[in-house]
This record gives C-alpha cells, structure tokens and sequence, in this order.
C-alpha cells in the first residue's frame, strides 16, 4: 500500500499551523519534525556567569522540576495495544524531504507523529499512524481499526509512562479531505489519542486506497508510571 500521494494533498500543514510533522493517509508537513517542548527547554538551559557569582549553579531544567513535584513529564510513545490485544512498537517520525510523513514500512511498526502531543500533554492530539497492509506482509494489526467500536480500550506507552484509552468514535473520512485546522491532528482541545490507516475501496487507477480510517479515543484514567 502507498501512503505517499495522499499525504502530499497536506503538504501546507506545517506553514498553516506553526508545526512541522503530519500522520496518517492524508497529513503533511514540511521537511521535519519540531523538537519537543522539553528538549527545547532542555537545549537553551543555561547559566551566564558573573564577576561576583562566577561559581552560580545552573538551575534546575524543567522536567528535573516537575520530577520533583510529582509532575508528569510528558514523553513521546513506544508502543501501543489495539483492540485485540495487538501490541506494536511506535516509533517517531518526521516527514521525507518533499513533505511526506515517514510511516515506518513495516506493517508491525507505527509513527507517531512528533508535531503533536506526547503521551502526559496536558492537551491536544497525540496522533499515531500505520500502513494498513502490504504486498509483502498481507493485513497488519492496524486492520483492527477498521471494525473498532466505541469503548474498546487502546493502552499507549512511553519510556516510563502509560495510560488506558477509550475508543469514542470511528470515521472514515475520503482521501485528502482533511483540512490544515482539522480535530484530528489539532494541538488545541483535550487530550486525545488518534489513530489512523487507509480504508478501502481500493482503486489503483486513483492511486490506492480512497478512505482513511479515523479512530478517536479518549483517557479512561490518569497517566502513570510504568514502573
């Protein structure tokens, strides 16, 4: 299955909403992914010395100080558990030079796509993306999305966090209708877990598959440690 031609019908995304990135059948970007507002902080933490406090500690950066709070830190997905119990590694990606979003290949791998919200955002969509099949590797686990229903359960992970979801609502939405503004890869609004894969009919004449699946599911429960 091809994602790519699709997804160039978005490729404004990033210019239009400030971001870079894009996921699913249908989301572009520009030519890569924004850092994450911690490796952000991270990167312009510093300390300027003076002549009369030349030995000043650095103070602390700000995921050090949610830690001590007992804040979340907010971390990008590993791995998700479909409806099923499927469980696939996630790995993040950007978009390909032309401004296609760089699905891994591997029908057992998804994106996710590093413009949006990590696991532990306080809002926004956390949107995660995979091929639905492959000439070579028949139906992936990402099939499962196209017969989901409302109040199945979706788990993500991240390095030390996870956190249940609860399907709420499955569209399927035509082929490069998705506008730069739409819900389903918004940063705005209350945190959400998005998941997408293309649907049929499959039509090679217009280039594949003509439908994206678009699944919504909400938190069920706090994020929490992994450990």
């Amino acid at each position: 299955m091809d994602l790519h031609g699709s997804l160039r019908a978005l490729a404004a995304l990033a210019a239009l909403l400030g971001i870079a990135g894009g996921a699913g059948c249908a989301v572009g970007g520009s030519s890569g992914p924004r850092a994450g507002p911690s490796e952000a902080a991270n990167a312009s933490t510093a300390t300027a010395s003076t002549a009369t406090a030349s030995t000043a500690t650095a103070p602390a950066a700000p995921a050090q100080v949610a830690r001590r709070v007992g804040s979340v830190v907010p971390e990008p997905p590993t791995a998700i558990r479909l409806p099923g119990g499927s469980r696939l590694v996630v790995r993040t990606v950007g978009t390909t030079h032309n401004g296609v979003l760089d699905v891994p290949a591997d029908v057992d791998e998804a994106g996710w796509w590093s413009g949006g919200s990590r696991l532990g955002d306080p809002f926004g969509s956390t949107l995660v993306a995979a091929h639905v099949d492959s000439r070579s590797q028949g139906l992936g686990p990402f099939a499962a999305l196209l017969t989901a229903r409302a109040g199945d359960r979706v788990e993500l992970w991240s390095k030390g966090l996870r956190q249940t979801f609860e399907i709420t609502q499955r569209r399927l939405r035509p082929r490069g209708t998705i506008g730069a503004r739409a819900w389903l890869h918004s940063p705005h609004g209350p945190p959400r877990l998005t998941l997408v894969t293309c649907a049929g009919p499959y039509d090679p004449a217009r280039g594949g598959y003509q439908n994206l699946a678009v699944v919504i599911a909400e938190p069920v429960d706090r994020v929490r440690s992994r450990s």
